[in-house]
């Protein structure tokens, strides 16, 4: 790593804690990626989009990791160990990756339904539900997240359905799916 080259501060550009395990960083990374991916309408921005990448090169490397953690330790003093991983954003984190990928299932159920029944493209919420298989609370919170984006909506049968901004939203969301599969960095080989 050039020790003449400005120092950035990766775990900010990663909005994670030096304490991440590996599979914490590439969560955050990937959240991230597809945030700020310039296919992604309502959020883009390259400049963090390439932040989050340089970041993520640097941090998922054992190697590089332990060599910037020296740099960050000796720029940052006390506050590296200051702070660690609370259980309770732990538990939050959790649930809101979770909650992202649930309320992904619906809308993607939802986009394949209004495509292969576009005259009839509501489905029954209790449906939906069983489908996920969560609590009534959750599957509420989840709905009301939805229409308050406006990516779903009730028909005048009493059934869902996605918007025109949930397929946007979809087709977006898989772009970048897309994208990100193209933009990892790949594994090398120690094996020569």
């Amino acid at each position: 790593m050039d020790t003449e080259k400005r120092f950035v501060d990766y775990y900010s550009a990663l909005d994670a804690h030096p304490n991440f395990n590996a599979k914490r960083l590439e969560a955050a990374y990937r959240h991230l990626a597809r945030m700020y991916h310039p296919d992604h309408p309502e959020t883009a921005d390259v400049t963090k989009f390439q932040a989050t990448i340089e970041a993520y090169e640097v941090l998922r490397n054992a190697e590089k990791r332990a060599e910037y953690d020296g740099q960050y330790k000796q720029k940052m003093g006390a506050r590296f160990h200051q702070a660690s991983e609370d259980d309770e954003i732990d538990i939050d984190e959790k649930h809101a990756i979770s909650d992202a990928e649930a309320q992904e299932r619906i809308l993607f159920y939802l986009y394949k339904r209004r495509r292969e029944h576009a005259q009839e493209p509501g489905v029954v919420g209790y449906y939906l539900q069983e489908l996920l298989e969560c609590s009534d609370d959750l599957f509420e919170f989840y709905l009301w997240y939805l229409k308050a984006k406006g990516f779903i909506s009730g028909t005048e049968q009493g059934t869902l359905a996605i918007t025109i901004e949930g397929v946007d939203h979809v087709m977006s969301l898989s772009r970048a799916i897309e994208a990100e599969t193209f933009l990892l960095p790949k594994h090398k080989s120690t094996e020569q």
